[in-house]
């Protein structure tokens, strides 16, 4: 694992997010973490932007799992906000390894994962506000040769 940390300002959030979703492939969690209003939704909607989603992605805070999938976007992407998860049992109802098949997972507030996760996810998480925010992601080697920031 690789940390990388980057200041940056909201205009930047998109550069940042539209650079991870067009590398995004089949397979691939990444994990947004950050207080409210950090600015993990202006990720993922960079994300899936670059993925050709046309429209502004709703934040999934009470559907908790927003699916996309061709040809709204060019790879099955779940969009998941776990803001409202309790208890880790609720996860399983979710059935979010199955999104893995031939699509990937952004997930706000891993946190509630609790034990569950995956070894080779991007986490990035996003500390500050304004134009002093901090993104600091943690690389698996998974990611190494693909990971679109230096």
């Amino acid at each position: 694992m690789t940390d990388f940390s980057v200041q940056y300002d909201l205009g930047d959030a998109r550069r940042i997010g539209a650079a991870i979703g067009a590398v995004l492939a089949a397979g691939d969690v990444v994990l947004l973490s950050g207080d409210l209003g950090a600015g993990k939704t202006t990720l993922a909607r960079a994300m899936l932007k670059a993925r050709g989603l046309a429209g502004e992605a709703p934040s999934p805070t009470f559907a908790i799992v927003q699916p996309y999938a061709p040809p709204e976007v060019d790879l099955p992407i779940a969009h998941v906000d776990l803001y409202r998860i309790e208890d880790e049992d609720e996860l399983i109802e979710l059935g979010l390894d199955d999104y893995l098949y031939d699509g990937a997972l952004l997930i706000e507030w891993p946190e509630r994962l609790g034990g569950e996760g995956w070894p080779d996810a991007l986490l990035l998480r996003i500390s500050g506000e304004g134009d002093a925010r901090v993104l600091t992601a943690t690389v698996p080697p998974a990611w190494g040769a693909r990971w679109p920031l230096r």
